[in-house]
């Protein structure tokens, strides 16, 4: 059977939760006081939708081959995005076979390298890369996780990030991850609630779950020693992303400052083999989390994986919902994986891109059975009720 070109690739903005999971109303604990580098300036502490962390929205990424098969996926780059996938990178999809995967990615990526390197562009080239492999499983008649040599496990296992970590439990978690609340810029009193609601939460949750706390880049060296080792007592079990992502300085002498047994992880804003390569090789951190909508794509992830296999590291990618489980579950070094618990309470599981798509498998008891992920591609569906805009059509 010959193998089908690309036909067309759109590229559209979506508005209200998706692939970005920050554009929510108001009342909802992602954006409840949660520390961040802008906390700094009281003015952004109560709110990060004060300083604009919602003003992209999501990019959605279509790619239809000249036989009719669309594959699409989503990320977090908005109308910015949509102008670099429309205006640069569809010349180097459109007319090639929906196979040719790998030159795709290396001719987007090098093509932007002026640019780009990471941020909005390398988001926008991780949507383009999605949907080339989900048009290729659909094509094909497979998930995506058969195209990367079939699962190594039956089931996934979960904790979840959310403000109620005792919810999680009785949700069927391994363990909760919560939003730090206060950093540096609160001072002691700051400090001391940080650590008050951490006792809270393992008083409720008893000695064995786990429990983590999400520091969202709003750290300096000193207070998250300080918070490592006051949180010792209440057993966490790792503090992630505390510093700017381009410190890696300051996260290798983190790592070696911390009490024994406690884990530190980074990588949710971090990019490309090259990026992770110093997070591993300067010791910056025990697991690393990209971002499979964020990180450079699928293509690149099989690569960042492979690097932290080979440096005896867990990779445990950021919640990406089923982006990320399709790997997830072929990989030895990611023993589990995290979702995003996107209900405003963060007191019941949906979909990680609620409300944009159909068909998105979730946990049950904390647990995913790897046949929920056996429908062709990523297996999921664009949601007709959320009205796609196409800024840039061609």
């Amino acid at each position: 059977m010959p193998v089908p070109k690309v036909k067309h690739v759109r590229a559209s903005v979506v508005r209200g939760g998706g692939g970005d999971y920050h554009d929510q109303a108001d009342g909802h604990w992602i954006d409840d006081h949660v520390a961040s580098p802008m906390a700094r300036y009281p003015e952004y502490r109560a709110s990060r939708r004060a300083f604009g962390i919602d003003v992209l929205g999501t990019l959605v990424v279509e790619v239809e081959a000249d036989d009719g098969t669309t594959g699409f996926a989503i990320t977090t780059a908005g109308e910015p995005g949509a102008f670099i996938v429309e205006k640069h990178l569809a010349r180097f999809i459109e007319g090639r076979p929906i196979t040719e995967i790998e030159r795709a990615w290396d001719q987007m990526y090098f093509a932007t390298q002026f640019y780009g390197r990471r941020g909005l562009v390398v988001n926008a080239i991780s949507a383009v890369d999605l949907a080339l492999w989900d048009l290729l499983g659909k094509w094909r008649g497979e998930p995506v996780h058969a195209l990367l040599g079939g699962p190594v496990r039956d089931e996934l296992v979960f904790y979840a990030t959310g403000a109620r970590p005792d919810l999680a439990k009785q949700m069927g978690f391994i363990g909760g991850k919560l939003p730090l609340q206060h950093g540096p810029a609160e001072g002691e009193e700051g400090l001391r609630r940080n650590l008050a609601k951490l006792a809270e939460m393992r008083s409720r949750v008893g000695e064995d779950f786990w429990l983590m706390w999400d520091c969202w880049m709003s750290l300096d060296l000193d207070y998250a020693t300080r918070l490592a080792w006051g949180a010792r007592e209440h057993r966490l079990k790792w503090l992630e992303e505390c510093l700017s992502p381009d410190d890696y300085w300051g996260q290798a002498a983190l790592r070696k400052a911390l009490p024994p047994g406690m884990l530190l992880t980074a990588g949710e804003h971090e990019a490309t083999r090259w990026g992770f390569r110093l997070l591993l090789e300067m010791g910056c951190c025990d697991i690393i989390q990209p971002d499979v909508n964020w990180c450079g794509g699928l293509t690149e992830l099989l690569r960042i994986s492979a690097l932290a296999d080979a440096h005896g590291a867990m990779m445990v990618p950021h919640g990406s919902g089923p982006y990320s489980y399709h790997v997830v579950c072929t990989r030895q070094n990611s023993p589990f994986t995290e979702i995003i618990l996107t209900a405003p309470q963060a007191d019941r599981v949906q979909p990680a891109f609620h409300p944009l798509l159909l068909d998105e498998p979730v946990p049950e008891n904390g647990r995913l059975k790897v046949s929920a992920l056996d429908r062709p591609g990523f297996g999921v569906r664009l949601n007709p009720d959320c009205a796609l805009h196409r800024p840039y059509p061609r």
